[in-house]
């Protein structure tokens, strides 16, 4: 590989790098919103779309279904809740990596008609059936 394709690829490397730490920080650190009430972080999300329905797949970990919002708003599915801490009146934290407080997730969908069909939660994931009308 000549010296300028390998500079190249590893300047590609390090502003996607760099891309993908500023996510995290603002997906997970944002204590000032939390306060606020307003979403304090995102779940991941994989969709995969079949002839027949798209499905949707979100990370969300230690939240209950009970404490689950989902609506097909016009041309977005959102999906919402709270991850609350747990009982820690006992506790010294001593690290809190995962994300907790109000979450929103908006995902884009094509120009159609939707319903939402099944939802189920499988290995700490939502799994939602987005049906083509």
């Amino acid at each position: 590989m000549p010296l300028h394709d390998f500079e190249t690829w590893m300047w590609a490397e390090a502003c996607g790098i760099l891309d993908r730490a500023d996510r995290l920080h603002r997906q997970f650190f944002r204590p000032a919103v939390m306060s606020v009430g307003r979403p304090a972080w995102e779940p991941p999300v994989d969709v995969y779309e079949t002839p027949y329905e798209f499905k949707i797949m979100i990370a969300l970990p230690g939240v209950a279904p009970e404490h689950l919002n989902i609506v097909l708003e016009g041309d977005q599915l959102i999906i919402g809740g709270r991850r609350h801490l747990p009982d820690s009146t006992q506790a010294h934290i001593r690290r809190l990596e995962i994300p907790y407080g109000r979450f929103e997730r908006r995902i884009e969908l094509p120009n159609g008609h939707f319903e939402i069909g099944n939802r189920e939660f499988v290995n700490g994931c939502l799994l939602i059936s987005l049906r083509k009308i």
